[in-house]
């Protein structure tokens, strides 16, 4: 369905044809834009941009390109197509058709799980609205700004759903998302991970790696929700998630690609010397980010989690492919405990620890991206290879929690080790303060199109066919 750019507020689910939810999202609107002129990036309000919009949300039109200034981006409500006849395929309501209104009984569990979801998207932007200020190049500014304005189209899909299906609290809620921010002592954000700070590039694409796959899975998890418009408002968002982590990546893998050139050129000693990031401080930031984004799963037994899959209201990561009767009243799901000072593994109720299936998967998803990193460092002839860290290192939420283990904690390759142990030795598997300050103290902002700061190598290709030397921010 193609998307009216008439309208006030862009939108293929007929707005026009409701008048008190349009009315309310119209109201909405100016608090929207005064967040995004006074929380969204610095200093690049009135600059154009080369960005993608969605002018229909089929293969052919979900990515339209061209320079606009971000105030002017036409934010608006895009929901998949709906599926014909479609189910709801778990829990106790599988079968049953999907629901098109909230079914009442659910009502406070699935607005819970909307605030939620839709917090993270603002949180996202005031996270990284300084960045813009020492971006690598144009390309890189583009891509955070891309990021950005999507993250905010985002938060326009859950506030469609708190608005159109859940009244007054609704309403409500929409408006306290404008008014927590990310790291505000007072009124902070919902999640831990979102309120902590992205004051350098290494740490963006780190986040939009590790923090914007959770976000992945989560959205995935939802979109096979019985509640349809909810499923619809996140397979249209998985869409746009996918560029979140392709920037990641591929900001990342040129981080690593710049150290290796500078390492077999000057020696490994000389890569800080030379103005690159080290790969033993990619190291690091990886432990940082994967091990705080494990917490977003939530703790490993869940009697929440199990409500949610119960209810119908949340799934697994592609629940119609599992082979299972998709209700999980007698399944086992294996997970990993520490018993003493070392680490067994017990077979538990699949429903109680279903959260935990959700983070053995995306676990297995960065992964795969670590090991692409690898053969960039493997390509340069280099002995070095980076690791995720075990699962149970630097965890704030769940059994590994140190509240949770008798004050033990985990280094990196998984051993059991005490407090002092620990103290002695975080410094060398996290970044320090002398870390943050280093790589911060690289961060120049580079404005000339087709030149890029001497941390990180230029991409392999341009966005959208266009060559890497674009202007892809007009900055004059």
């Amino acid at each position: 369905m193609a998307i009216d750019y008439q309208e006030r507020i862009p939108n293929n689910v007929d707005l026009s044809e409701d008048r008190r939810l349009q009315r309310a999202l119209e109201a909405w609107q100016p608090n929207y834009l005064q967040w995004w002129q006074e929380m969204g990036p610095t200093e690049f309000q009135a600059h154009n941009v080369y960005l993608r919009t969605a002018v229909s949300v089929d293969s052919k039109g979900w990515a339209n390109f061209g320079h606009v200034k971000m105030p002017d981006y036409r934010w608006g409500i895009f929901l998949a197509e709906p599926e014909q006849d479609r189910k709801v395929n778990f829990g106790e309501h599988k079968g049953e058709a999907a629901w098109q209104d909230v079914p009442g009984e659910y009502r406070g569990m699935l607005r819970r799980l909307i605030v939620t979801q839709g917090d993270t998207e603002p949180a996202s932007v005031e996270q990284q609205r300084q960045l813009g200020l020492t971006a690598p190049s144009l390309y890189d500014l583009r891509n955070l700004f891309q990021v950005n304005v999507e993250e905010g189209r985002h938060l326009w899909a859950m506030v469609y759903l708190l608005h159109g299906y859940f009244g007054r609290d609704g309403r409500e809620e929409a408006d306290a998302m404008l008014q927590r921010h990310s790291g505000d002592v007072d009124k902070p954000r919902i999640l831990g991970a979102f309120n902590e700070k992205t004051p350098d590039w290494l740490s963006f694409y780190m986040f939009t790696y590790f923090t914007d796959r959770d976000g992945k899975y989560q959205l995935a998890s939802l979109a096979e929700s019985g509640f349809d418009p909810l499923s619809r408002t996140c397979r249209f968002m998985l869409t746009e998630e996918a560029h979140h982590m392709f920037v990641g990546e591929t900001g990342v893998g040129r981080v690593i690609q710049r150290a290796c050139e500078l390492t077999n050129e000057h020696g490994e000693d000389a890569v800080r010397k030379m103005g690159g990031i080290d790969l033993p401080t990619v190291q690091k930031y990886l432990n940082f980010h994967f091990s705080v984004s494990l917490d977003l799963f939530g703790s490993e037994r869940s009697t929440n989690a199990a409500n949610f899959f119960s209810m119908g209201l949340k799934g697994r990561f592609e629940e119609t492919k599992i082979d299972d009767d998709h209700k999980l009243g007698n399944d086992i799901y294996p997970i990993l405990e520490l018993d003493g000072e070392k680490f067994v593994t017990r077979e538990d109720n699949a429903l109680t620890v279903i959260n935990e299936r959700l983070r053995d998967e995306y676990a297995i998803d960065c992964g795969r991206g670590v090991r692409r990193w690898n053969q960039i460092i493997k390509r340069h002839g280099i002995n070095f290879e980076l690791k995720l860290p075990h699962r149970a290192f630097n965890r704030q939420i769940g059994s590994f929690n140190q509240a949770n283990t008798g004050g033990l904690q985990v280094s990196p390759d998984g051993e059991v080790i005490t407090e002092a142990a620990w103290t002695e030795n975080h410094g060398n598997w996290l970044p320090t303060e002398a870390d943050r300050a280093f790589v911060i103290g690289l961060m120049q902002p580079i404005t000339e199109p087709g030149k890029y700061a001497a941390w990180i190598a230029p991409p392999a290709r341009g966005i959208n066919n266009q060559p890497i030397d674009f202007e892809y921010v007009r900055l004059n």
